[in-house]
Parts: structure tokens; sequence; C-alpha cells
């Protein structure tokens, strides 16, 4: 089972942006996304991505409109996640030859985002819905279709997670919090990999 980790580095700056991202990359956590709400976030996207691209995958999150897909698409950016889930977004991303990552809460929501063409979906918020939720969901939709959990995920409860049928995991304040040097970054990473590890092996 190939690390499905995906570091969200909400609040990162550009200037730090590249020595985080190094540090991700070397635990091996090559799933990096930059939420649309952080400071001037495409030129850290464009940053992640003309260093990293051709080693990890490189996206853009708290992705809401189908215009902020094309701004992201023009990066080179591969990777579309939203906090919600909406089809003219869903369907905008798929467009531009892009992967997909929306939010669902709902098996209802879940349902109308595979519809749209999702690549996987996000389970968000993951703390209120819990491994129960995930596991009932996880029942009715189709197999192939990934879950990933968003939301009180840590190293401590992600085999938990993975039992119940989380393909993989959005990591963000147990990876990084602004301010975060890269060393800190580097071990809580390999803190990460190393749960995500142990309960896939």
């Amino acid at each position: 089972m190939s690390r499905t980790l995906i570091a969200i580095l909400r609040g990162i700056t550009p200037p730090e942006v590249e020595v985080v991202g190094q540090a991700l990359v070397d635990a091996g956590v090559t799933m990096i996304e930059v939420p649309l709400n952080s400071p001037d976030p495409l030129a850290s996207i464009t940053t992640l991505q003309n260093r990293f691209g051709d080693v990890a995958r490189i996206g853009a999150g708290t992705v809401l409109r189908p215009s902020e897909v094309a701004a992201v698409a023009a990066t080179g950016a591969r990777m579309i996640v939203s906090p919600n889930c909406d089809p003219a977004v869903i369907a905008a991303t798929v467009s531009a030859g892009l992967e997909s990552y929306p939010g669902v809460m709902t098996p209802t929501e879940a349902f109308a985002a595979a519809a749209a063409g999702a690549t996987a979906l996000k389970l968000f918020p993951g703390e209120l819905i819990g491994p129960a939720g995930l596991k009932a969901m996880r029942a009715v939709l189709p197999s192939t279709m990934p879950l990933y959990a968003v939301g009180g995920v840590s190293a401590d409860n992600m085999a938990t997670w993975i039992e119940a049928g989380a393909a993989g995991f959005g990591i963000g304040s147990s990876l990084y919090k602004p301010g975060d040097s890269a060393d800190a970054v580097a071990a809580k990473a390999s803190d990460i990999v190393a749960a995500w590890d142990a309960a896939t092996k």
C-alpha cells in the first residue's frame, strides 16, 4: 500500500515553502497541498511544483471556484482539494486533467462527488465523522472510490482509521503549523510516516 499522505501546509509563506517541502519529501511524504487561504498560495504552489513536481504530487487546497482551478492548473500542479462537494469545481478539475479531492460528510455528498468525477473523496471533518462513520460509508460506496480522512488524524489514531477503511489522509497541524521550522516538520513527518508504515505493513 503506497503512502497516500497529503501534507496540508495551511498558512505557509513562499520564502519557507521550499525547505519545508524538502523536509516532507525527504521523510517520504510525496503529496503536498497549499490551501488557497494561505499567504500568496500560488507562488508557494509554483515553487513546490518547480522544485518537487517530478517526485511529488503538488496541489491546492480550499479550492472553492472553477476559476481557482484554472489558476492552479496554470502552475503545473496536479491536485485540487476542496472542503466541500461542488460538482462545478469537480468538473473543472477533471476537464483540466487534474486530480479532484472534494470534501464530503454524508453518503449523499459522497455519491454526488463520485458521479461528478472525483478522483478520491476527502472525508471532512474527520473528527466529527470518526472511524465508525467512515466504516458505515465505506460499506455502501464503490470499493474503487478511495476515502481520505482529514481532520483529527494523528500518528496515534492512524491505524484505527485505516482499519475502518481509510485509503489515505490529509494531515495539517499534526505535520505543519505556521511558523514551524523545517526541522520540526521533518520530525513530525517522520512520526507520521512511521505510523503509516506500521499500520499498513
